[in-house]
């Protein structure tokens, strides 16, 4: 393996250009080849910092066949980098097959920290970050979107979602349709921009705040869901008795925790629960 060459994820900046690493820079500088999503828009931030790398094009229309191509090139011993338009690679963007047939093929694939939006949004929003399920982009089409709104609606722990300029308003309105207009919501846009904005409130309060100007409904989205708040209605009635047997013999967060663990379930509701069994 030691003759191959390797491949490295390389996360760009989501907006404000000293997001870059040093560590990205230098191995932009040092690799042989970067494959990106768009060479055009890549070619302004390796002109940024300097970086005369060769490029070549990585998008959702020819991976499959680019993918063969950088494998058949590792394999000869070159290094390459995978970036995306912004943000870090695979991340609701292409790249998958390609690190896919790295890691088939027993070469070796190093992923570099940096930014992501999801993650960036998400620290900021003011929401649950024990748990978080990351969802990508929801479906075009109405139906297909109430749909997995439809599978999320009793999920508990924060959903994120990625969301356009032009579809936000529908977005959102979907959300008040199937979770319903009380469900706290938190819109991210322009992330590290200069016009970066965060907006917290109820699905229909967002809604109408998105109505209130056209300038709400411009920039890229990270769309955050708030988990549905259970309450004892919605604990199986196995896990009410495995927490009543485990209250007898453990201190009451063990017990709920253990319970939380067995079933997916969120440990400060059960330690509520079971704290009121006493009373």
């Amino acid at each position: 393996m030691a003759d191959f060459g390797s491949l490295f994820i390389v996360p760009t900046p989501i907006g404000n250009l000293e997001d870059i690493t040093l560590r990205a820079i230098r191995t932009l500088k040092e690799v042989d080849l970067i494959a990106a999503e768009d060479t055009r828009h890549s070619q302004k931030l390796l002109q940024h910092f300097d970086i005369s790398t060769r490029l070549i094009s990585l998008h959702d229309h020819n991976e499959s066949q680019r993918a063969t191509q950088l494998i058949e090139k590792m394999q000869q011993g070159m290094n390459i980098a995978l970036i995306s338009d912004a943000g870090t690679p695979l991340i609701s963007d292409p790249g998958y097959g390609l690190v896919n047939q790295c890691r088939a093929n027993n070469l070796e694939v190093i992923p570099l920290p940096g930014a992501c939006a999801a993650i960036t949004a998400l620290s900021g929003a003011g929401l649950a970050t024990d748990r978080f399920r990351f969802e990508g982009f929801l479906p075009a089409k109405q139906q297909a979107k109430a749909q997995a709104l439809e599978s999320i609606e009793r999920e508990t722990a924060t959903s994120v979602f990625y969301e356009s300029p032009r579809r936000i308003a529908d977005t959102l309105q979907a959300i008040v349709d199937v979770l319903g207009c009380e469900r706290r919501v938190v819109l991210a846009k322009e992330l590290s921009k200069a016009f970066e904005t965060f907006y917290s409130g109820s699905a229909g309060e967002a809604l109408d705040w998105l109505h209130a100007d056209s300038n709400h409904q411009r920039g890229e989205f990270v769309l955050m869901v708030a988990g549905h708040k259970m309450d004892v209605n919605d604990i199986p009635e196995e896990a009410l008795k495995l927490l009543k047997l485990l209250m007898a013999e453990l201190p009451p967060k063990k017990a709920a925790a253990v319970v939380a663990q067995q079933y997916g379930l969120k440990k400060n509701t059960l330690y509520q629960v079971g704290l009121a069994f006493d009373q």
